[in-house]
């Protein structure tokens, strides 16, 4: 964790001073309550976290397997199959009976996240910067506009 359960009491307990909804008398006993009360959530998380990660599917790979471990700087590792990459093709995907969309959503790996390797991904945002194909997008718009209007009158 980032930060300890403590910390995190003690930010939310020094908000609710700051914000006059505590009265600085009363910081103890909330701060031990919070306190008290994030430590349970930790565990029963953890404890969930276990119970789901203990459960597998058909093929014996973990079905909470963490998606994050499997991007790495060079690599993508399919979580069905356990294979590397550079990305994870709608192609190779396929052959898991798979898109892009369902296998994020079966391994919990929000929208925004690419299926492909850091590396790969940094390339592809520097190419993008340097081509700016939303630039040239907006001119060739233009320029059709331009077009038709010419061939309007």
């Amino acid at each position: 964790m980032a930060q300890t359960l403590l910390e995190m009491a003690k930010e939310l307990v020094t908000e609710l001073i700051r914000v006059h909804h505590l009265s600085p008398n009363d910081a103890q006993s909330l701060l031990s309550s919070t306190h008290a009360a994030l430590q349970s959530l930790h565990h029963a998380e953890a404890s969930s976290t276990a119970a789901t990660s203990s459960q597998t599917h058909t093929e014996g790979v973990s079905v909470s397997a963490d998606w994050k471990r499997s991007i790495s700087k060079h690599s993508v590792t399919c979580l069905e199959c356990g294979s590397s990459f550079r990305q994870l093709s709608a192609r190779h995907l396929r052959v898991h009976d798979l898109d892009p969309r369902s296998y994020r959503a079966k391994y919990g790996i929000p929208n925004t996240q690419p299926l492909s390797s850091r590396q790969a991904t940094a390339r592809r945002r520097e190419l993008a910067q340097q081509i700016r194909p939303w630039e040239q997008a907006a001119s060739k718009r233009n320029n059709a506009r331009a077009k038709r209007a010419a061939n309007t009158r």
